[in-house]
């Protein structure tokens, strides 16, 4: 592999690892705020309810895309994105000022969606929706909530292909659905032509040529290859990476849920971070158990395959917290949150 995907997988990693230190910064003071979204967190329904809407809402986006209503998609999005940022900046400043940069977010994101932009308000989005959910899911939903995410993206990449559409939509409209991972300075998002992207896969990472190749889909996965991306490399015999690749936003925040809701949720002794004072072992190593899945789902699509990006994420993610609860000394029975049904 070229320098440069290595620098971009780095930078992906970063992003990722910004999600997750949000969260877990954000999870005590959303709950003193109240912002606990459910009457009973310990409920298993919760996760149903919640991959339900998430159908729904891929079926209008589908819709929307078909009959050009993409305009309300961005609309939702932007106007999704400035809530998130305005619940995140509220937990650390007071005033008007969460107010004001929530404004200047959703403001940027119209009218300058340049990739650090998306990914600014991404990692905002995503620290927010993930803490959102990790107060509100105990550690049973959040476990049933990753695991039948994993199964449903896994049918949809390599069974039913359905997202495909919904990726090349999402792409065009520059919004922070995904998380955009340049792999050179001189990169830029605007400058990016969709129109036309072919070999569209869902699942964890895309990668997409300046001159508008092929593009990964918004949920997830991805296919990338070390191809030239101009004719200048063709002419040399050099290959060159490609400029940019995309990791759907929601595979940095699905396996946070689990961190978030072990750091919330599970018994385990606090490790007395100052900074992160709801940080315990199982959620450390829910964390570590997201970053070993990253790893070789990124040694997986350097092999120019497109593959799911949860299943190895949400899997490291559960696999994690529980190796970390039996660390921490939590039976396994009440690390999943069994206790009360047996």
């Amino acid at each position: 592999m070229k320098p440069r995907v290595y620098g971009g997988v780095a930078f992906a990693a970063l992003l990722f690892l910004l999600v997750q230190l949000g969260a877990l910064a954000l999870v005590p003071t959303f709950y003193a705020e109240g912002y606990q979204q459910v009457e009973d967190p310990t409920d298993p329904t919760n996760s149903l309810l919640y991959i339900g809407a998430i159908l729904v809402a891929t079926a209008l986006m589908l819709a929307a895309f078909k009959y050009d209503f993409d305009w309300a998609v961005r609309g939702v999005v932007v106007l999704t994105s400035g809530l998130l940022s305005w619940y995140v900046f509220g937990a650390v400043l007071t005033g008007v000022l969460p107010v004001v940069l929530a404004a200047a977010v959703a403001l940027a994101l119209l009218a300058y969606p340049e990739w650090y932009v998306i990914d600014a308000a991404g990692v905002l989005m995503g620290a927010g929706a993930a803490a959102l959910f990790g107060i509100s899911f105990g550690v049973l939903p959040a476990v049933v909530l990753l695991l039948v995410l994993a199964v449903y993206d896994a049918i949809s990449v390599y069974g039913t292909e359905h997202m495909l559409d919904l990726a090349e939509g999402v792409m065009d409209l520059r919004i922070p659905v995904v998380l955009v991972v340049p792999t050179t300075l001189s990169y830029s998002l605007l400058d990016t032509d969709f129109a036309g992207a072919n070999d569209v896969h869902e699942g964890d990472e895309g990668e997409v040529t300046a001159d508008g190749g092929d593009v990964a889909d918004a949920e997830g996965t991805s296919e990338v290859t070390e191809e030239s991306t101009n004719d200048r490399g063709d002419e040399t015999g050099e290959e060159s990476v490609r400029d940019a690749f995309f990791i759907g936003l929601g595979d940095a925040v699905m396996p946070t849920v689990m961190v978030a809701s072990a750091a919330f949720f599970s018994p385990a002794a606090s490790l007395g971070v100052s900074a992160l004072p709801s940080l315990n072992v199982p959620a450390l190593t829910a964390m570590v158990g997201t970053f070993i899945g990253f790893f070789v789902l990124m040694w997986a699509v350097m092999k120019g395959r497109a593959h799911a990006g949860l299943p190895l994420l949400n899997g490291g993610a559960v696999g994690g917290y529980l190796l970390g609860s039996l660390v921490a000394g939590v039976p396994l029975v009440e690390a999943l949150g069994l206790a009360p049904y047996l």
